[in-house]
């Protein structure tokens, strides 16, 4: 069981996809606490398609809007994949791509309960 209690964590891998370097290094301490492993971290677009394209991982975090750009082809191929995905940002559900306003959503700012509990909700949500 992990240090959370969450022991579905434990082997859990996450793709964190987030341009401000100060959130993805907190996503990273809270995903740490909370027993996750971090499969990869990156803040451009193209290193997030091409890890989307191959990475290995359980579930993505991805920050809506990355240096002005949407996220929407990761989380295209993402679902291509049929890997779960979470949003975070800063502008509610109102600035979620249309295609998928369904998803759950990490609003910032966010403490850790609350990842915690959007992840468990992916998780269950998975098909997988």
């Amino acid at each position: 069981m992990d240090k959370a209690g969450n022991g579905a964590a434990e082997t859990k891998n996450i793709l964190v996809v987030e341009d401000e370097i100060m959130i993805r290094m907190l996503l990273e301490d809270m995903l740490d606490d909370l027993g996750y492993t971090i499969a990869g971290a990156v803040g451009r677009i193209d290193d997030a398609i091409k890890l989307a394209r191959t990475g290995e991982f359980d579930m993505a975090i991805l920050d809506v809007n990355l240096n002005g750009q949407t996220v929407s082809p990761v989380a295209e191929i993402l679902e291509e994949r049929g890997l779960p995905f979470v949003f975070a940002t800063g502008y509610g559900e109102r600035g979620l791509p249309e295609r998928f306003m369904n998803r759950p959503t990490l609003q910032k700012p966010f403490q850790q309960e609350n990842l915690s509990k959007i992840l468990t909700q992916a998780f269950e949500r998975s098909p997988a």
